[in-house]
């Protein structure tokens, strides 16, 4: 038997994540409503660069209770999943309050694990009492640019960004540029520099990655992620080893190695392999050329890792992201020594029922399939708990 819902289920944050698990809540008749801190859904899609495309294909893509459009074509644009989920917000008519950011989340009884339900501080002064909360802020919030010595100074004079303010080459063109950071962000960066007309583009490697094509002869590598996801670590190490020499390009006479340990490890670890969508033939053309890791800055140098010096006219550091919830919820005991939640699905933290993560994972089988499936089974949870409380772990 359930208790009957005297509270909304809050969800913070209006991101894909987000507004899945409202829909989700929203077909099991709970009420849900939706906190976004901008004033739009879909934030950080609308800030992210222009040429940008999903790396995971249309049909698995689509969050629950509406299909992507057939005319975003198999891989959608930016543009495409921002108005998708403008449709989607629409569409399953979701209750969403913009401009409030939530600061803080506290139980609403003197104990968590009594499952009272939760208070959330926001904008404004508001405290607002939740049957359970989902926290969706995203796993791309704030962006990270590591402490390098001699930044500080370097900063006053050159001209260095974080690769979230990059949008299109444009304000490049005819420009030395050093991109840091080879993962799915700064890969497709640096093809776009040297597409779009950069005097000379180098990256900055530290550690090989895997390179995959998004598709081969048709089949799109996400489905193969799909498949391989639940097998042991171990085999698809060894099964994606002996085909290497098939699965990902060799670069290494460019001066970029190929990668080393396991491809599975290194996605449990967090490295999820580039998609290649241009770096591989910028690369052997020479319009990209892969350079050691930046160790330090010293006036208006750049040192390398092999000891070099160069000094671009720009440098685009893609260098991550952090999670940023310690100021959210750090106190409640619910985050690892990385800031990651302990949890994600329905699965709550030990002693802190009704409270849910979603979006926090970057899964090789895909993050909007992994956010739609994870968005159903907490609301599954919180709609079989009467709005509140669900499974702790």
């Amino acid at each position: 038997m359930t208790t009957p819902q005297t509270h909304p289920v809050y969800v913070i944050g209006g991101g894909p994540g987000g507004l899945a698990v409202a829909a989700a809540l929203r077909a099991r008749g709970v009420r849900a409503v939706v906190l976004e801190k901008t004033d739009a859904v879909g934030a950080s899609w609308r800030r992210h660069y222009a040429r940008l495309r999903l790396h995971t294909t249309r049909r698995l893509s689509g969050l629950p209770g509406l299909r992507m459009p057939r005319s975003f074509g198999r891989w959608p644009a930016r543009a495409d999943v921002v108005r998708y989920l403008e449709k989607y917000a629409e569409f399953h008519d979701l209750e969403i309050v913009t401009g409030v950011e939530v600061d803080r989340i506290e139980p609403a009884g003197a104990d968590a694990s009594a499952g009272e339900g939760w208070v959330l501080h926001a904008t404004g002064g508001r405290r607002l009492t939740g049957s359970a909360v989902v926290v969706a802020t995203g796993y791309n919030h704030t962006p990270r640019i590591p402490r390098w010595p001699g930044l500080d100074t370097y900063l006053r004079d050159r001209d260095l960004a974080h690769a979230s303010a990059y949008r299109e080459p444009g304000p490049y063109k005819g420009r030395d540029v050093l991109v840091v950071g080879v993962g799915n962000t700064g890969a497709e960066i640096a093809a776009d520099l040297a597409e779009g007309g950069a005097a000379r583009v180098r990256l900055a490697v530290r550690t090989a990655p895997y390179i995959l094509r998004r598709a081969t002869a048709g089949w799109p590598s996400q489905r193969t992620g799909i498949l391989v996801r639940r097998l042991p670590v171990r085999l698809v190490d060894r099964i994606t080893t002996l085909l290497g020499p098939l699965l990902t390009p060799d670069l290494s006479a460019y001066g970029m190695p190929r990668p080393a340990g396991g491809l599975y490890s290194r996605v449990r670890q967090g490295a999820i392999p580039v998609q290649d969508v241009g770096l591989v033939a910028a690369v052997r053309s020479g319009a990209v050329e892969p350079v050691a890791a930046v160790e330090s800055f010293d006036g208006d140098a750049v040192v390398l890792a092999d000891g070099s010096r160069i000094t671009p006219d720009a440098v685009i550091a893609a260098t991550g992201y952090e999670r940023a919830l310690e100021p959210l919820l750090g106190h409640l005991d619910v985050l690892d020594g990385r800031g990651r939640p302990v949890t994600r699905g329905a699965r709550c933290p030990a002693g802190a029922p009704g409270l849910y993560f979603q979006g926090f994972t970057n899964p090789i089988s895909g993050m909007f399939r992994e956010m739609a499936l994870d968005a159903e089974r907490i609301a599954r949870r919180i709609a079989r708990a009467g709005g509140s409380a669900g499974l702790v772990e």
